[in-house]
């Protein structure tokens, strides 16, 4: 059965591709302009905000800080260390 529809311009168009849960490739056609179709991204305002403040880092894993728990470690092993030798 033949539709009397154009659908051509629909099956060429680039597929998303982004992994789906099953792990297959999605298999929507992308959006205008993106590489992924509406549910993946591709919509428009989809996307984390300009100056995302979610995105900053909270610095409990810095080197200065890191340093700083390592230099405290070692004080309380030498101060529990030394209240034994008493």
């Amino acid at each position: 059965m033949t539709h009397p529809r154009n659908t051509a311009a629909m099956h060429a168009s680039p597929r998303c591709g982004a992994k789906t849960r099953s792990g297959e490739p999605c298999r929507s056609p992308a959006a205008n302009g993106k590489r992924r179709c509406r549910m993946h991204g591709g919509a428009k305002g989809s996307g984390a905000p300009q100056g995302n403040q979610n995105a900053l880092k909270h610095g409990l894993y810095t080197t200065k800080i890191t340093d700083w728990k390592r230099a405290v470690k070692c004080l309380v092993r030498d101060a529990t260390k030394g209240l034994k030798d008493l």
